[in-house]
């Protein structure tokens, strides 16, 4: 499945004011869902038990006063100014700060690592590497190996946090949505109809997400934006209805007074204020969607006042009126000529807002997998055409569940309340703490700049997240319970994934050992495509010598090939399979490496297979006319023609344009980046990489000189080549094989207790009850072959 991942945000739509007002529009459903609906619940949750609104009024311009600046200072001057300028190619969220921090400092965890990776169009560094700012807390980031694992943890536990989020959103939104039925009936009904009611909606939105965001996302942002219209009339309203003169609590010392008069009562009830900004967090979580300047101008021209005008609406309303804690809430505040309109209207609202985040949870759960951070789960892409939209059947039922699960344990607002706000404050603290370290590293900012930001933010932050950790026994609890089983889970998923791969890198064969093999020892090679999937980028793995052991033959074209993800959001299809040979042309064997980034698209298997096989018959093709001089570029060196030192020949980067051999005239070839030419050496070994680049954007021309003065010689090498690309078209009829791992691990002897608990039944545990690999390559059954494996790490 190949999408556009660029249209989105490409220069021509930025350049354009049209455009940028239409995505602008468009990033009201998607973006401000969760965001725009806070005003339903936020007075409710802040006045549960705290504090009690009195007749001087004090309390309630306290709150609209700390409403206003935590609304002006987090997600219009961090988000907005700040954190949406560290993006990551477009693409935003926890996994783009932690990329970005990974490309200029090496402290990736990520296994099989490349130098030939920074070759990547999108792997771009904002200095070269000999300007690059070796500061003293790069320096210190990649001398200990236990702050990459400190980092690591605190990108998984936002991310986990972000998953919590996704759970706690939809059942909060519902409910104060549908809570607006308290003031049409009596209590006793009230509360057998609004859970029932609630549960039947969560029901039926998590039922409806197989369908994907594209089939119903026409009408979010209509609804988003029919919500705004709505509370910022209604705000007007009240403001010239009961209390003009409420704008003066907007200044800085309503926010003394209030602390002043309720003390430690008003700091516990910071807890509800800060859920206003509930939703900041998807501004730069979905800046791949749209563009820098479409989020900007929505939220600072639109979302920001309207937000201001519903709290200043319901301020100026409740300073009239002094009902009990009970009784306040944003209803009160609508008149009764349109409360059922407003009714509809905000339930809408709250199932965009919650279909939202439901959607970042499937996108972050999908990036962590393509980490190595999460157990395999089924990713189904809804969507041919737009780039991210996924939906997570496993993922989807057990939020549902856990979703209900809150709204009928909990059954009010002030729980929900705390256990969301204190997820939301946690996401917004590693989001303070990632970019401050973006600022050092890759924006070259001195460190007092960066600790400016930190103090300032991260202050505020904490300031709200002690307010919410205090109301541990009162909801709070739930979240970090949630943090630390996933945040368990991740970390010994991705503890087991690397020392497997030690475990691999240690006990893979030679090349000598492969080249060996023959009639000789009883072995045979059977028509057909043996494809081994194996996670080192060279040597033969060990899964493959235990095949042969045990059945002494393997197919006549064997390709070892290496799934790998990279830290950069996507990999342009032309830059995606790095190719060479295993061993001499005659052996038919060869190396293939496919580097996806975090948000890639995963092929599925029946075009994996016929692309895989076109990019090898562009190899060969390329291979023959470059290793017998036929090719002779000015930008390449004799060096980069040599073999590698291990045995194993270059590898290149073949294109989407096939190679083929034109005689008696010059190829022009269009390259972009420029050809990168010997040396490229991996966490293993040495290898050589070449580029072969398709025609696109035109940086700067190779020229490719053909020489044909020795026409026997070439006629010759003609016959070879066109007998290897029809063993491989005639193997590839035969039938393709696909050669996967079946594995087991257990910990050593001797190992401590905690190790041999999380692999010997926490990671066996979770690899034997998600997806095998052959499930998540979509490997047909009647063509897949295992080796069990016993790794012992």
């Amino acid at each position: 499945m190949d999408l556009d991942y660029g249209k989105c945000w490409s220069t021509s739509k930025k350049d354009s004011w049209k455009s940028v007002l239409l995505l602008a529009y468009q990033s009201l459903g998607v973006v401000y869902g969760d965001l725009s609906i806070s005003p339903l619940y936020v007075y409710k949750s802040t006045f549960a038990e705290d504090i009690h609104h009195s007749e001087t009024n004090e309390e309630i311009f306290g709150v609209l006063s700390f409403v206003f600046w935590t609304l002006t200072l987090v997600p219009l001057f961090k988000y907005v100014f700040v954190v949406l300028r560290a993006d990551d190619n477009g693409e935003g969220g926890t996994f783009a700060l932690y990329s970005l921090i990974c490309r200029h400092a090496k402290v990736s965890l990520l296994p099989n690592r490349q130098v030939a990776d920074e070759a990547l169009s999108t792997y771009k560094l904002e200095h070269p590497p000999e300007r690059k700012n070796n500061s003293r807390v790069k320096l210190l980031l990649e001398k200990h190996k236990s702050l990459h694992t400190a980092l690591l943890i605190l990108v998984l536990l936002g991310t986990c946090m972000v998953i919590g989020d996704g759970l706690l959103t939809p059942a909060i939104s519902v409910f104060s949505a549908v809570s607006g039925l308290e003031l049409s009936m009596s209590k006793e009904h009230h509360q057998y109809a609004v859970i029932p009611i609630t549960c039947f909606i969560l029901v039926c939105l998590f039922a409806l997400q197989h369908y994907g965001t594209h089939r119903v996302g026409f009408f979010f942002a209509p609804v988003v934006l029919t919500w705004l219209i709505c509370i910022s009339a209604l705000g007007v309203y009240n403001i010239f209805h009961w209390n003009p003169h409420v704008y003066e609590a907007l200044s800085p010392y309503y926010m003394f007074k209030f602390l002043k008069k309720t003390r430690k009562s008003g700091w516990m009830s910071l807890g509800g204020i800060l859920l206003c900004i509930t939703g900041s967090e998807a501004m730069f979580a979905d800046l791949g969607h749209f563009s820098y300047a479409a989020i900007q101008i929505a939220f600072t021209f639109l979302v920001y006042p309207a937000l201001i005008l519903a709290y200043m609406g319901q301020a100026a309303y409740l300073s009239k009126h002094h009902p009990t804690s009970y009784q306040i809430g944003f209803y009160v505040s609508v008149p009764e000529t349109v409360r059922w309109p407003v009714l509809i209207v905000a339930i809408l609202a709250s199932v965009v807002g919650s279909q939202a985040i439901i959607s970042g949870t499937f996108s972050i759960i999908n990036q962590s997998q393509s980490l190595g951070c999460f157990p395999r789960v089924k990713v189904v892409h809804t969507s041919d055409k737009v780039h991210g939209q996924i939906y997570i059947p496993d993922i989807n039922w057990m939020l549902m569940i856990l979703c209900i699960a809150v709204t009928i344990g909990f059954r009010d607002t002030k729980h929900m309340g705390n256990a969301s706000g204190l997820a939301v404050m946690a996401v917004m603290l590693v989001t303070t703490c990632l970019t401050s370290l973006v600022i050092i590293l890759c924006w070259h900012k001195p460190p007092f700049v960066a600790l400016c930001f930190l103090l300032f933010f991260g202050s505020i932050e904490l300031l709200y997240f002690s307010a919410s950790l205090i109301k541990f026994r009162e909801g709070a609890w739930l979240p970090i319970l949630l943090a630390l089983f996933l945040v368990t889970i991740m970390f010994v998923w991705h503890y087991a994934t690397i020392k497997k791969y030690e475990y691999d890198l240690h006990n893979k064969v030679s090349l000598e050992w492969l080249l060996a093999l023959g009639p000789s020892l009883g072995i045979s090679r059977v028509p057909g495509i043996g494809l081994v999937f194996t996670d080192l980028t060279s040597g033969i793995p060990a899964n493959f010598s235990r095949f042969v052991t045990n059945l002494p033959a393997f197919h006549r074209v064997l390709v070892f090939v290496c799934v790998k993800s990279v830290p950069v959001p996507f990999v342009p299809q032309a830059e995606r399979y790095l190719v060479g040979r295993v061993g001499p042309a005659a052996h038919r064997s060869y190396r293939c490496i496919v580097r996806y980034g975090y948000r890639d698209v995963h092929q599925d298997v029946n075009s994996f297979e016929s692309e895989l096989v076109d990019r090898l018959a562009d190899f060969i093709r390329y291979d023959w006319h470059w290793t017998h001089g036929i090719i002779n570029s000015c930008n390449e060196d004799d060096d980069s023609r040599s073999g590698g030192s291990s045995g194993e020949y270059r590898l290149a980067v073949i294109g989407t344009v096939a190679f083929s051999r034109t005689p008696a005239f010059e190829i022009d070839e269009s390259v972009q980046p420029a050809s990168v030419s010997a040396g490229f050496p991996t966490v293993e070994r040495a290898a050589d990489v070449i580029e072969m680049e398709p025609v696109g954007v035109v940086e700067r021309r190779v020229r490719f000189a053909i020489d044909v003065s020795e026409s026997d010689a070439q006629s010759e090498i003609d016959v070879q080549l066109r007998e290897e690309l029809e063993d491989l078209y005639t193997a590839q009829k035969a039938g393709t094989a696909f050669i996967l791992g079946h594995s087991h691990v257990r910990a050593k002897q001797g190992s401590s207790f905690l190790r041999r608990l999380a692999i010997n039944f926490g990671y066996n545990f979770l690899r034997r009850n998600c997806r095998g690999p052959d499930v998540a390559l979509k490997v047909p059954p009647a063509s897949l072959l295992e080796v069990g494996m016993v790794y012992v790490v």
